[in-house]
């Protein structure tokens, strides 16, 4: 394989594994702002025991998620030199307040939070809680904001002597409309995700009759965080599928494998065998892909052959169709997944209405096995729009076979196999750690996971605050 080839493996490796971490950091810290409140409003101690228990799990996510981030950041300049160069001028500015402004207030009210308890008053650390959230958030929208760019240049010009991009307008980078749309479909994403992990832990402890009150207190905010948040994150995006379709075309076409312009198209829920055009089995709902595309019932979505054909008068002779079968699969995944969290929200709700969420075994027995379910329709939903970009890294003005460093194929190969096996062992180490805190009796560990002798002082405050 190629430099080029190893240099695309390594950076989706390392970024679709960080990207595990991003969303569940996202979404838990929210999730225990939300329970830190209820202990400031109600003054019930089982609030303060979700918070600590749950902050476990947080804090192992924290640390592993910020080590991954790392690495992937060195990379732009490693393997990606002519990229870094040619956006350099754009991604200054929002990476850099990124790291001075929401990285610092992220990390700066984590330490406030985490050993701030009894050392600051209540209002206090219950901002804190709120300003690890936010941060966490704007932390999101910067490092989207220079994504975005590359899926829709905007507020820059190019330099005629350097043939670099030179940003003419910070406000045009920050109202990018792929920016906004993609802003609160990541977010609200990761709101899903956090929310899942504290309904699975929590059905998994209800199972083992483990402080009711305390689990089915957090079941219950875990199901409304995720069906409010899956609910609005069908709609927003809906609303990005058609800035997409808009501003990528061969996007949306390569998403259903239409490979030729049609109008009141339809959308194939399920394909067996070829997407070229002679398929063994399908399953398709008229005109819905027309409707997802620009709200008409008889709406005209652009086929690949028709895409290309522009794509070529516009930019040149190539290939601008993205490997079709990645496109098609992840989309679905995507989609699919986010339909049956949403659906599992629902059922949640309707126990909770009735009373007997903590009677509906069959319920809390499926819940942890879930909590993969938004995780992986993240990662494909981050596979699909960067794949999808392909062969632009960043669009219309740079391709991906024109943005890497001059390595030798034998150096980045040496790297990716370090790299993959280095985060083999996070893996190992964070899946270990999850389990551990998220399987524990809250009742019988200690700050090292062991049981704590009669009478001495508990440890959760140790390691959470």
């Amino acid at each position: 394989m190629s430099a080029l080839g190893l240099s695309r493996w390594q950076f989706g490796i390392t970024t679709v594994y960080h990207f595990i971490f991003v969303p569940l950091t996202i979404g838990l810290a929210f999730v225990l702002a939300i329970m830190q409140t209820l202990e400031y409003k109600t003054k019930k101690p089982i609030y303060g025991e979700m918070v600590k228990f749950f902050g476990r799990l947080f804090a192992v996510n924290f640390a592993i998620g910020l080590v991954t981030g790392i690495v992937q950041e060195f990379q732009f300049g490693m393997n990606w030199s002519n990229y870094s160069i040619f956006v350099g001028n754009i991604f200054g500015a929002p990476l850099a307040i990124e790291g001075l402004l929401a990285f610092f207030l992220e990390s700066t009210f984590l330490g406030i939070w985490l050993f701030g308890k009894n050392k600051v008053s209540t209002r206090v650390h219950l901002f804190s809680a709120w300003m690890v959230s936010i941060g966490t958030m704007l932390s999101a929208l910067f490092i989207l904001a220079a994504n975005s760019f590359m899926q829709h240049p905007v507020g820059y010009t190019i330099d005629p002597k350097t043939h670099q991009a030179v940003m003419t307008n910070f406000l045009a980078l920050l109202t990018n409309s792929t920016l906004i749309t993609t802003f609160f479909h990541t977010v609200l994403a990761a709101l899903s995700t956090g929310a899942g992990l504290v309904l699975g832990v929590a059905g998994y402890q209800l199972l083992r009759h483990r402080k009711k009150d305390m689990f089915v207190g957090a079941a219950r905010i875990g199901i409304v965080v995720l069906f409010v948040s899956m609910l609005f994150n069908s709609f927003v995006g809906h609303i990005q599928g058609q800035v997409m379709e808009k501003q990528q075309p061969m996007k949306m076409a390569a998403a259903e494998a239409l490979y030729n312009t049609s109008s009141g198209a339809s959308f194939s829920l399920l394909t067996i065998g070829n997407l070229s055009g002679d398929p063994i089995f399908q399953i398709r709902l008229p005109h819905l892909l027309s409707v997802l595309s620009d709200n008409s019932w008889n709406g005209t979505v652009e086929g690949i052959n028709q895409v290309q054909a522009a794509e070529v008068a516009k930019y040149g002779q190539g290939s601008y169709v993205p490997p079709i079968w990645v496109e098609y699969w992840t989309f679905r995944i995507m989609v699919g997944l986010g339909g049956v969290i949403l659906l599992w929200g629902l059922v949640g709700l309707h126990f909770m209405r009735q009373g007997s969420l903590d009677r509906k075994r069959w319920y809390l027995r499926i819940s942890p096995y879930l909590i993969a379910a938004p995780i992986i329709a993240n990662l494909t939903g981050w596979i699909f729009t960067e794949v999808g970009r392909q062969p632009w890294i960043v669009y219309g003005l740079l391709k991906t076979a024109n943005a890497n460093s001059h390595l030798s194929a034998l150096s980045v190969g040496i790297t990716l196999v370090g790299f993959t096996a280095v985060y083999s062992i996070l893996a190992v180490v964070d899946a270990i750690l999850m389990f551990k805190f998220g399987t524990s009796d809250p009742d019988s560990l200690g700050s090292h996971g062991e049981k704590e002798a009669e009478g001495s002082p508990s440890s959760h405050s140790e390691l959470i605050y």
